[in-house]
Order: structure tokens, then sequence, then C-alpha cells
């Protein structure tokens, strides 16, 4: 009789046994959200600041025209117009952009734009040249062209060369609308850059 309580005595010790070490086992295994609050804080990415600026939309624009990306550039001048508002420099460069991509009714259109909001504009007046030179609107390109000549001193050579190039072709058209050589305009951009345009004429 006094074997059996010592043997249930044991069962229980054995049970209790192995219930502490399923508890310990289960407990290490329990999730803990994975790194210490030091450790998360270290894994954490820095907050935006948001005093910080971003690159701005026209000189990403510029530098896309000057790598031939005219319709991201585009995108890039149309952020630039949700950030600063449809002036005359972002309606210069939008302008710019229909031109290179063909579009020269919309060109034109957006460039007439830009001027009205700054009729010193000397960029807007200069692409605004080159999209009538492509239209075959020689006259009006020669006159645009002397504005922006004259606005701008005569200090771009880029301007300075597409008016030769209008008034040569005004000359030449009274003589010979026949004729097929193909000018070179340049478009230009505040600051320093142009983008050279092949004439279609």
């Amino acid at each position: 009789m006094g074997a059996k309580p010592d043997l249930t005595r044991r069962v229980l010790k054995r049970t209790a046994a192995t219930a502490l070490l399923v508890c310990t086992t289960l407990a290490a295994c329990e999730h803990t959200g994975g790194l210490s609050a030091s450790g998360n804080a270290r894994n954490v990415p820095f907050a935006a600041n948001g005093r910080e600026q971003g690159v701005d939309g026209l000189l990403v624009g510029h530098r896309l025209m000057e790598a031939g990306e005219y319709e991201l550039a585009m995108r890039a001048y149309y952020r630039a117009a949700a950030e600063q508002g449809m002036n005359a420099d972002v309606l210069s460069a939008i302008g710019s952009a229909d031109l290179k991509l063909g579009r020269l009714g919309q060109a034109e259109q957006v460039l007439r734009r830009a001027i009205e909001a700054d009729e010193t504009n000397v960029p807007a007046l200069n692409n605004l040249g080159c999209v009538l030179i492509e239209q075959g609107k020689v006259g009006e390109a020669r006159r645009v062209f002397q504005q922006a000549f004259a606005l701008d001193s005569g200090q771009s050579d880029s301007i300075r060369e597409n008016l030769k190039l209008a008034i040569a072709r005004s000359e030449t058209a009274l003589y010979d609308p026949a004729q097929d050589e193909k000018p070179v305009m340049k478009l230009v951009r505040r600051g320093q850059g142009s983008y050279v345009l092949l004439s279609q004429l």
C-alpha cells in the first residue's frame, strides 16, 4: 500500500516537471516583437524634413530636355507648374517641350500665353520665333526674333543666329519659295543652355 502513494508522487513530479519544461519552452518561443526598444529605434528611417525643398521641376525638365527626353521633361515642367504656378518661365518651358514633340499648335498657344504673362521673357519670344519658323510664318518669326534680340541686348549668340536665319529666310522666300534648305534654329531657356532644333521647312 505504501508503494502506491510514492508512485503517485513520482508521476505527479514528472508531470509537473514536464509542464514546467513546456511552459519554459513556450516562453522562449513567445513572440516579443523582434528587437528591443533601442534596437527598434536604430532601425526607424529618418523622418522627412518638411523644411527641405525638393529638386526644382524646371531644373529637372531642362536636364531632361538636354538628354532628349522630351516627354519626361514635360512631366517635370507640369510638376514645376503645380509647385510654382503657371508663370512665364514654366509656360515657356512647356512650349519648348511641345515644340520638340512636334506639337506646333500647342507650342504656339502656350508660348503666346508665356509672353502675355511677361512681355520681356526673352526665351519665350525666341522659342515662339522657332515655332513660327516651323509653321512657315517667317515674317512674324523675324519680328519676334528682333524683339527678343532687342530685349536681350544682343548678348545671346543663339538668338542672334536665329534672327540672322529668319532674316535670310524671309529675304530668300521673296525670290525662291521652293527652297528646301533646312535652317538650324536654337531654342533657349533662362540661364545657361540651348536646344538645337532642326527646322522641318
